[in-house]
């Protein structure tokens, strides 16, 4: 059985949320959690918090075992806000302020169930 969780409308870009994401991708739920303490930076806190979220939503409404693997986690693009800045002559260029969801999906280990 797989858990997933959602966050979305995450205020960091997709392209700087990816490299970290490929990262911490196949890995145990404990160990992504391990990495991404030690990448302190806001897009690793939002990507750790999906993580989190996903474990225990397995634990407490599935009563999977606390040994879970991340099967899937990706990120698409959300909303982009559109600013403009002022600039000579009296001209504008736009600010594109990206935003972003993260989907992460969890299961079982196989050689780890029953406890």
């Amino acid at each position: 059985m797989e858990v997933r969780a959602v966050a979305k409308n995450v205020r960091v870009s997709p392209r700087k949320l990816r490299s970290l994401v490929n990262v911490v991708r196949g890995k145990s739920v404990d160990e992504a959690l391990a990495v991404l303490k030690f990448a302190s930076t806001p897009k690793a806190r939002a990507i750790a918090k999906t993580v989190r979220s996903a474990a225990f939503n397995a634990e407490n409404n599935f009563q999977m075992s606390p040994q879970l693997k991340i099967v899937s986690i990706f990120v698409d693009a959300g909303r982009t806000m559109k600013r403009y800045r002022p600039r000579a002559r009296g001209r504008a260029t736009p600010i594109l302020k990206r935003s972003s969801h993260i989907t992460v999906i969890v299961a079982e280990e196989e050689g780890k169930l029953g406890a």
